[in-house]
């Protein structure tokens, strides 16, 4: 494997590691882990706990959806790898 494929699957696998753990944090983190402490604020009437475990991880999930198309677009452009 030369330079610039370890240099790309590094950056690719960099990303992954970024949503993975921003995805934990959010769906388990902030709605069972942190629920507690998060109760004590409201969002809408409902405890944020609460709300982050119904609805906030949904939103986040999808927020890292396009942010991932849209770093992995980028780095495919910085390793010329993309597509036309």
């Amino acid at each position: 494997m030369d330079n610039t494929s370890s240099a790309y699957w590094k950056a690719t696998l960099g990303l992954l590691s970024k949503i993975l753990i921003i995805w934990f944090l959010v769906s388990f983190g902030a709605g069972i882990l942190f629920a507690p402490v998060l109760d004590n604020m409201h969002l809408g009437g409902y405890p944020l706990g609460f709300w982050f475990a119904h609805q906030g991880s949904i939103y986040v999930f999808v927020a890292l959806i396009f942010f991932y198309a849209k770093r992995m677009g980028d780095i495919d452009r910085q390793f010329d790898v993309h597509e036309d």
